[in-house]
């Protein structure tokens, strides 16, 4: 069976490969970039907010010659004079590893036998503006595909695209709704400053100083932990651990999504964001609690977009979160286990409502020269209580790069290098040693160590809206465990901005 899925996926690899070639010439008549596509927009986030701190990424990175706006890269136009905003996106994501090492395995480990897997998304944004103040968005989304190893036994999981679910929890394989928001704009100033139109904002132009207030279904990296050069998975990186702060439980059912109402204050180089939203149920669990009486998360942001050199755009950001929910944990699991109350540690045993977890990080992202662009994120979170809601990580460090292809005359195309450092709490740790089981992790033992993830990827502008990406994963310690592994993952994904 695992030979039959190692010669399934060699087929489209070699057709993908021997059509590179083809591609890349024809996208060799690609003059510059626009900053119109939504990706594009998340992907080339540069140094202002100048709209919501998720497009904290200006024109200025995404038009690097003379003849920038000669070329669209959407599928489709999307002018700047009406008052609605439709787009979309396909993103199909295959990725394979072979067999790797390993002593031994749990029912949370990522499978040893080579395996290939396939994810598809499918996203509709939709967005209209009642006021020259007030704007609605709506957007639906459809996504498939398991991903290698169900999306178990790492921590850093390779591919953001894939949904975890809980254990018997089923998810419905029908379209749903991703985003459903009001956004409120209070000027604090009459001076204005450019804005790009993208799925989350529709003024071409916004107050220098102002408040905004969002409510609705969103998710919270729309907003938090956001980072030009590392932040998006369909044309950038695609580990977990590479695009978020993995120490960064951020509120979120198994989809990604959550309830919430938010308040941010801009006045160009610094910005700050409060938002209070819904936690699930369950670890990773698809329902959220609306008793925000005894589970919520507060989250915390602050930006300044100055950077460290002269004449160089950058920016820093701080965050701070505090999750309260149904929560299990470790070190009481350990002692019950050890007592002789329990078969293994079971932290679902041991689950009580009004327990916290809180933590901090710190992210940055700082243009070196017109094409190359250096970023990094460090995280911490106390670790006592169970992982609930992002992945099984208390501490993260990560830095990383990407080159835009200005050199070899392929504007349109990046070229990106990351190193993520996981680690976990004492408590976690021995947890899984004992034999616990996490949502993610759990080998039935554990030789702990940081899981080390180094990723590295290509993406090729091919014509308009369509570009395709090589992308290759080496995982040290798999799930903090030195009997298992290294793994490579490599992987090759299409992309279409309509």
């Amino acid at each position: 069976m695992h030979r039959m899925a190692t010669k399934t996926i060699w087929m489209p690899v070699r057709v993908i490969f021997a059509l590179l070639p083809m591609l890349a010439l024809g996208g060799r008549t690609v003059c510059a970039q626009t900053s119109s596509s939504t990706a594009m927009a998340q992907q080339d986030q540069a140094q202002v907010s100048v709209t919501t701190p998720q497009q904290a990424q200006t024109a200025s990175d995404a038009t690097p010659s003379d003849d920038s706006g000669s070329d669209v890269l959407t599928m489709f136009p999307h002018p700047d004079s009406t008052r609605y905003w439709i787009s979309g996106q396909a993103n199909i994501i295959m990725q394979w590893h072979p067999t790797f090492p390993a002593k031994y395995s749990g029912p949370n480990s990522l499978s040893a036998p080579a395996q290939s897997s396939t994810s598809h998304v499918f996203t509709v944004y939709t967005g209209y503006e009642l006021t020259g103040t007030t704007q609605v968005f709506a957007d639906a989304e459809d996504s498939t595909g398991p991903g290698i190893g169900d999306a178990l036994g790492l921590a850093g999981y390779t591919n953001l695209d894939v949904v975890r679910t809980a254990d018997g929890v089923v998810l419905t394989h029908a379209p749903y709704l991703a985003r459903l928001l009001l956004r409120q704009i209070i000027p604090l100033s009459k001076e204005k400053v450019s804005a790009e139109r993208n799925f989350l904002n529709l003024a071409t132009s916004l107050p220098k100083r102002r408040l905004e207030f969002w409510v609705g279904k969103f998710t919270i990296p729309d907003f938090f932990d956001t980072n030009g050069p590392g932040s998006d998975s369909h044309l950038q990186f695609l580990n977990w651990t590479v695009d978020n702060n993995g120490a960064y439980d951020y509120a979120a059912n198994t989809r990604g999504y959550t309830d919430g109402a938010m308040v941010e204050y801009d006045d160009g180089r610094w910005s700050m964001r409060f938002a209070e939203a819904l936690m699930p149920k369950v670890a990773n669990g698809i329902n959220l609690d609306a008793d925000v009486a005894r589970a919520r998360s507060e989250n915390f942001e602050t930006d300044y977009n100055g950077g460290f050199l002269h004449h160089r755009d950058g920016a820093i950001r701080v965050l701070a979160y505090l999750n309260h929910a149904d929560m299990g944990n470790y070190r009481e699991a350990v002692n019950e286990f050890l007592a002789g109350d329990t078969s293994q540690p079971n932290i679902i045993a041991t689950r009580r409502q009004g327990r916290h977890k809180y933590g901090l990080g710190l992210n940055f992202e700082q243009n070196l020269t017109d094409q190359l662009r250096a970023f990094g994120r460090w995280g911490w979170s106390d670790g006592h209580n169970e992982s609930f809601a992002y992945t099984e990580v208390d501490r993260a460090l990560e830095l990383g790069a990407d080159y835009r292809g200005d050199s070899w005359h392929r504007k349109n195309d990046r070229a990106g290098f990351a190193f993520s450092l996981n680690g976990i709490s004492g408590d976690h740790a021995r947890y899984l040693a004992l034999g616990g089981d996490g949502f993610l992790l759990g080998d039935g033992g554990l030789n702990y160590a940081h899981e080390k993830i180094v990723e590295t990827y290509y993406t090729a502008h091919v014509w308009r809206g369509t570009f395709v990406s090589f992308d290759l994963q080496h995982i040290n310690n798999p799930g903090y465990n030195q009997d298992r592994g290294p793994v490579l993952v490599p992987g090759l994904r299409a992309h279409v901005d309509f």
